[in-house]
């Protein structure tokens, strides 16, 4: 909907033609599919599992494979164990196509392939760096890929041509393509994802053996900093397995900033101690600050808390009340507080409309935490 008209936008033509093959019909290859049969794209759906080929198909991620079938692309959307087998396959299999994968490790299921001598002219390696914690075609989602980077890793060997069909992939389900090396894609996304996983899998086991009082106070810090520790093991021992190297440069890392930490808070008076653990504070602040913000710009916004009832509709008057005052939401999170009747919505804004915020929702009743107004 366009926010000012209020009327529908018209849909883009796809930019695929012809037939894309999906092989694999779990969260990511199922949300390929919706994601391009709603711009008319023909998509053929394989699968190892049959049920849950059909469960895509029944959800409508694409087609059942015919013996005709002539895809112009293929995209391999299945575990890292067994990609660089499947790549091997449908390059066999379908000669006129170019095949990429979206495994979310790249240097691995490449290397395997050449030591093989497999022709990998056709073969463009890619990775779409979006996900959800739950898995399978029953998870998928048209949306899943809107604004998110889709890693494209080209060598000498791409034509221009094949490149741009996978690109062109990319740009049609939302995404955002960028080229990298398989090297430096898969170092980057052990600092980002990866490493990422094992911190918050490892915090998350230490709330395993808490206590039910102690479990009662947790609030937005833990939910947020343990969200994506309920992600498949099975999946991330193949991943962490394919990128080990540099997952074990960055824990070991992380590991020694992490006994420094705790040699500092083991005599907390000694000198030095202090200052130890707030350059590790301060350090983070700067990390966090170079992270992309609200469409991978590095733009800063400011947060308001509001207090919401519990109650029906009280979010959607809200969003109705913030869009009359002029203010855009730039993002949101929201906290409940056990056996408290209201919820706590922390909403980011520019900061320029700020004030205008605050005063305009304490006008219409709202009430905002922390205020000193209040």
């Amino acid at each position: 909907m366009s926010e000012t008209t209020g009327v529908r936008a018209p849909q883009v033509a796809a930019r695929l033609s012809g037939t894309v093959r999906v092989v694999g019909a779990g969260l990511l290859g199922a949300s390929i599919g919706h994601a391009l049969r709603a711009k008319g794209v023909d998509v053929v759906l394989a699968d190892a599992s049959p049920s849950q080929l059909r469960l895509a198909i029944d959800y409508g991620a694409g087609r059942a494979a015919r013996d005709n079938d002539a895809p112009t692309l293929i995209v391999v959307a299945v575990p890292p164990d067994v990609t660089a087998d499947v790549i091997q396959a449908e390059l066999a299999a379908y000669p006129g196509a170019v095949v990429t994968d979206v495994a979310s490790v790249k240097l691995q299921p490449f290397d395997q392939l050449r030591a093989r001598g497999i022709d990998l002219t056709r073969y463009i390696g890619s990775h779409p760096l979006a996900g959800r914690e739950r898995g399978g075609a029953i998870s998928a989602r048209a949306d899943l890929f809107i604004g998110r980077p889709w890693v494209v890793c080209r060598d000498e060997q791409t034509r221009p041509a094949d490149l741009a069909l996978v690109e062109a992939l990319a740009l049609d389900v939302g995404a955002m393509p960028l080229e990298m090396t398989p090297e430096e894609h898969d170092r980057a996304v052990a600092m980002t994802s990866h490493v990422p996983q094992v911190v918050a899998s490892l915090l998350a086991a230490r709330l395993a053996e808490a206590d039910e009082g102690s479990l009662r106070l947790a609030g937005q810090g833990v939910r947020d900093t343990t969200r994506i520790a309920a992600s498949a093991p099975e999946l991330w021992v193949q991943i962490l397995g394919a990128n080990a190297a540099p997952v074990v440069e960055v824990l070991d890392a992380l590991a020694d900033d992490l006994r420094s930490v705790a040699d500092a808070l083991r005599a907390p008076d000694a000198a030095g101690a202090r200052r130890t653990v707030a350059d590790a504070i301060r350090l983070g602040n700067e990390g966090v600050e170079r992270l992309p913000g609200k469409h991978g710009q590095n733009r800063r916004f400011e947060t308001l808390v509001v207090m919401v009832d519990d109650t029906a509709g009280q979010l959607g008057r809200l969003f109705g009340e913030l869009g009359e005052l002029g203010v855009n939401v730039e993002d949101l999170r929201l906290e409940h507080s056990p056996g408290a009747q209201f919820g706590l919505a922390e909403i980011s804004v520019a900061p320029a409309a700020l004030r205008g915020a605050i005063e305009g929702l304490e006008e219409r009743g709202w009430r905002i935490a922390g205020n000193t107004n209040d």
